[in-house]
């Protein structure tokens, strides 16, 4: 009989301690914080991996679950474009950010992803501080958290970059902060969230607070150790005004003056760790994870790009960036286990896309690479006079598309469709060129798989150009020194996703995943409604 009543009062205490709203309630993570290190080539994290320590990005990896084969399913492979991607589970084909800028059809001019004139800077005379989210055309992950809790759940956006800090954060946001370098060095936002920085960021910005990071920069460790990398000593290095040579070290405090002031500092591992610190003042100072609703933190460590556009994939510099950013990864997560609890959060990390190696280093080793003439496209409007007598029906040749002039074509009676077909035949044939398609093509064809899907995905029928191309593998358009990135290649779409903490397995995939299947497997996580555009898939095998 005693066992009988034992079993009974087991047995219905697990059923009310699993159906409750209390318990599932405290099952939530009570913060989720989504890390993106801008620039992050997967390779990165086997690359350094004996320099790391075992409490940063290995602790992601081995106490996490990593995908192995993750990466981005459209092109262009630029920052806008990939963190928004990231936080809203689409492509730009949905979402429309369709460049960090791109030409604007109806006002005839180019125009910046974030800029939104009805807003101005809060915190500093900052140039392009007139800026706001509506350019994204959906909701995000941080959003959908807003509107389940009710509003109750916060969302702050942290960067270097305003479209780092403003795209992952939302629209329902209810701070987005990034860095004002120059004679001022600030933290700043925009009138869209707030008309006055809180006091916490006022007391970050303290002169002598950010003048902390101009330090001298020298490799972490030994120099002769970094033999996961080229030389230091490189011509591939776009080194800093102001010093002839990019060697270590660096003296920031007496390079600030030749490089943009505190500018600098993006430029510096120094900017990732004033990011860090400043994420921590707000976990703090807005008691992130404190109650029970769900609060997010986006964080994007952007000197990781700046570094990376400068030195190249291959440099010191680089290397070095890493092995201290893995330091700021350990900073944050022991942070969160003793303010948040261990146990109390979720994170995950990934990129926004990667980098091309310099193309002048692929040369010397006889690998595929060069470069884009800036004149590449003039033989194309002389051709153009040619066939049609004008030589002014292109409007704009920007992120690998041409714009033509609708008006001119409309008065000359000309057909668009075979306009746009002349020209992808024509420029099929330079040197510098592997693909080209017509818009008509992407609005009418469905691709699977492979360079066409990805252009497919980018390609969003109000905003995007009549012709779209890609060039060859290892071909930029840059200067002979330093690096960038765009393409739809795997140096430029594979990048790492790591997810860590409260409801993730332990584990990792081999299996092909996308960057937008972030936002609905961290959706499916907390049990809210998906971003309103996601297209992506959960990874299932990811969470509990």
């Amino acid at each position: 009989m005693f066992n009988k009543v034992l079993y009974l009062f087991l047995f219905l205490g697990f059923f009310s301690c699993k159906n409750t709203p209390e318990n599932s309630a405290a099952t939530q993570p009570k913060l989720v914080v989504g890390v993106v290190v801008d620039q992050m080539r997967f390779e990165y994290l086997n690359r350094f991996k004996n320099k790391y320590t075992s409490k940063g990005f290995l602790r992601l990896i081995n106490q996490g679950y990593s995908c192995n084969d993750h990466h981005f399913n459209y092109v262009p492979t630029y920052t806008g474009p990939g963190h928004a991607s990231i936080f809203t589970g689409t492509t730009p084909s949905v979402h429309g950010i369709i460049g960090n800028d791109w030409y604007d059809k109806d006002k005839d001019e180019v125009v910046y992803c974030t800029t939104d004139q009805k807003y101005d800077p809060v915190g500093a005379a900052v140039k392009y501080g007139h800026v706001s989210p509506s350019n994204l055309k959906v909701t995000t992950l941080p959003d959908q958290n807003r509107l389940f809790t009710q509003m109750k759940g916060k969302t702050i956006g942290i960067s270097i970059k305003d479209r780092g800090a403003i795209f992952p954060s939302g629209h329902t946001a209810n701070g987005a902060y990034w860095f004002e370098g120059l004679e001022e060095g600030k933290w700043v936002t925009s009138t869209y969230y707030m008309d006055e920085l809180p006091e916490w960021v006022k007391t970050f910005n303290a002169p002598l607070n950010i003048s902390n990071y101009l330090k001298t920069w020298n490799t972490l460790y030994d120099i002769n150790l970094y033999n996961e990398s080229g030389p230091d000593a490189s011509n591939y290095e776009k080194p800093f005004k102001g010093k002839p040579d990019p060697i270590f070290p660096y003296d920031l405090k007496a390079l600030m003056e030749f490089n943009d002031g505190y500018d600098i500092l993006k430029n510096t591992p120094f900017g990732n760790t004033m990011i860090t610190d400043f994420a921590l003042a707000a976990v703090e100072a807005e008691a992130l994870g404190d109650d029970e609703y769900t609060d997010f933190l986006t964080v994007s460590y952007s000197s990781t790009d700046y570094v990376g556009h400068d030195f190249g994939v291959n440099s010191t510099e680089l290397q070095d960036t890493y092995l201290r950013l893995d330091l700021e990864i350990e900073r944050l997560l022991n942070y969160l286990d003793t303010n948040v609890g261990e146990g109390n959060y979720s994170l995950f990390l990934t990129s926004d896309h990667g980098a091309a190696e310099v193309p002048s280093f692929l040369k010397d080793i006889d690998a595929p690479g060069g470069y884009v003439q800036k004149n590449m496209f003039t033989p194309l409007y002389a051709t153009l006079k040619a066939k049609y007598g004008v030589s002014d029906l292109i409007k704009n040749i920007s992120n690998d598309q041409i714009f033509l002039n609708y008006d001119l074509i409309k008065s000359m009676q000309l057909d668009l469709v075979d306009v746009q077909e002349f020209i992808v035949n024509d420029i099929i044939n330079y040197s510098a060129v592997s693909k080209a398609y017509t818009a008509t093509t992407m609005q009418t064809s469905y691709f699977k798989d492979g360079m066409e899907k990805t252009l497919q995905n980018g390609y969003n029928q109000k905003l995007s150009g009549d012709v779209l191309f890609t060039l060859k593998s290892g071909v930029i358009a840059y200067g002979p020194k330093g690096t960038t990135h765009g393409s739809g290649y795997t140096y430029d779409t594979h990048v790492p996703l790591l997810f860590y903490g409260n409801g993730i397995q332990k584990g990792k995939t081999f299996e092909r995943t996308y960057v937008t299947d972030i936002a609905p497997t961290i959706s499916a996580l907390l049990g809210i409604a998906f971003p309103s555009g996601a297209t992506g898939s959960v990874i299932e095998k990811a969470i509990y």
